[in-house]
């Protein structure tokens, strides 16, 4: 075995192919390579979880003007998430009595599951990537989508009414926001022309981003609440349902519930850098290779691609760190009465628009038609809530005046002295008001 040749591979991350001359073709060798790459693109997710906890306390903390984590590991609290794991894995298992015991047990075992499988078909590097499928995408739908189910497993699972209400809550979430999201991506599919994550990436002479803005910022507000982060993180509304669906959940039980949030808000970053960021792309230097056959810019891409992914957690974790949480009822209006609607709308305007793109027309006079279409679509959303709006300030009582009340000051003020508060009763109720069309109580001085 050649020292130098592995090492080579090893900085080219063409390691299958050194094994392949060095073992040969066979089968053994295929499925060696195959186990291989499965257990190391486990244990990344797994540990990169360690350092994704630690970024997320530190990144909040100095958004909302705190220390964060300051103690454990030093100045900069390094340690201080494997010390928290530590404590996990050292807790007393408790099983609730009256509790399921194979639903229960085994709810957190495939969340996990599920959250490490759709990592099969995210492209890190060019030739780096787990099983390269034509129906990528869909593939990524499917399994994100089981999750659901193991979600109301866990309820169920549990014995516990809480657990329950809020395995429900979850469940109504997810799926109706898996709607705008399928939508969504149908747009970076169509502008493609394949479900293929390599081959969406390999289309993007010009990042989907600039094509397709509006499908990249409604896909992105899903997956805030595929991953059930901030303003979307009803599943655990302790003011109303105690914590959710793993409320009886703890110790390492709980944490891999935990483990799972986390290892899927990094996946759908991955997956909105591969989609409408060019994924790995980095002004054809991903391709390079060098004069002795090494694929060194396979490593360029691998960095370029963790800068975005990165990138993109920042900005999850900006939106967590800021918007407050949400209404049920507003979440769910948000999607079905806003996100779907405008989906549909943008699916069948860019469908149509790029069927009557001549072929072979010039990608940045192409990219121009698309993103003057996403302009004219949000242009017209935007005038349609603004006078949707004004129609609502002005059904409000008070509406049309600003939302004051206009009061008498001749002293005869129906029984009420002059100057005397107004009663309750005669405050305009606005509490049974559509959403969106509330405004502020004000009680008029005399």
């Amino acid at each position: 075995m050649d020292i130098l040749d592995l090492l080579k591979s090893l900085l080219s991350l063409s390691l299958g192919d050194f094994i392949r001359r060095t073992f040969g073709t066979g089968p053994g060798t295929e499925l060696l390579i195959d186990i291989g790459g499965v257990v190391m693109l486990s244990t990344f997710c797994l540990l990169i979880v360690i350092f994704l906890i630690w970024l997320t306390r530190k990144l909040i903390a100095r958004m909302q003007d705190r220390i964060g984590p300051n103690r454990v590991g030093g100045r900069f609290g390094l340690l201080q998430t494997v010390a928290d794991v530590m404590k996990l894995l050292t807790k007393e298992v408790i099983h609730p009595s009256g509790a399921d015991w194979v639903a229960f047990n085994a709810a957190p075992i495939l969340i996990v599951i599920a959250a490490l499988l759709v990592w099969a078909v995210m492209p890190f590097a060019p030739g780096v990537i787990g099983v390269d499928l034509n129906i990528g995408i869909f593939y990524v739908m499917a399994i994100s989508s089981a999750s659901v189910i193991v979600i109301l497993l866990a309820g169920w699972g549990s014995n516990n009414k809480y657990a329950l209400l809020g395995a429900f809550r979850a469940v109504a979430q997810m799926v109706s926001y898996e709607v705008p999201m399928i939508l969504a991506l149908l747009v970076p599919i169509i502008l493609a022309g394949t479900m293929s994550t390599k081959g969406i990436i390999d289309a993007q002479t010009i990042p989907f981003i600039f094509l397709a803005p509006i499908s990249a910022l409604i896909f992105y507000i899903s997956t805030l609440a595929e991953t059930g982060r901030t303003p979307f993180d009803l599943l655990e509304a302790e003011s109303e349902i105690v914590a959710g669906y793993h409320i009886e959940y703890g110790g390492m039980k709980f944490g891999m519930f935990f483990l799972a949030e986390f290892i899927n808000t990094l996946f759908w970053a991955g997956l909105f850098v591969t989609i409408y960021l060019g994924g790995y792309r980095f002004f054809g230097l991903e391709n390079w290779v060098s004069a002795d056959g090494y694929p060194y810019g396979r490593l360029i891409g691998l960095i370029v691609f963790f800068a975005k992914v990165f990138f993109m957690y920042f900005v999850f974790d900006w939106v967590r760190s800021t918007l407050p949480r949400v209404r049920v009822d507003q979440i769910l209006n948000l999607n079905w009465k806003f996100l779907v609607p405008v989906s549909l709308v943008l699916l069948f305007a860019v469908a149509i628009v790029d069927k009557l793109i001549p072929t072979g027309t010039n990608a940045i006079v192409r990219m121009v038609i698309h993103l003057v279409l996403n302009v004219v679509i949000a242009a017209a959303t935007l005038e349609i809530l603004r006078r949707r709006g004004r129609q609502n300030r002005l059904a409000t009582p008070g509406g049309g005046s600003g939302g004051a009340v206009a009061v008498p000051h001749d002293g005869h003020d129906g029984g009420h002295g002059h100057g005397a508060p107004q009663p309750i009763e005669d405050v305009p109720d606005v509490l049974d008001a559509p959403l969106g069309a509330r405004e502020p109580v004000v009680v008029p001085v005399h």
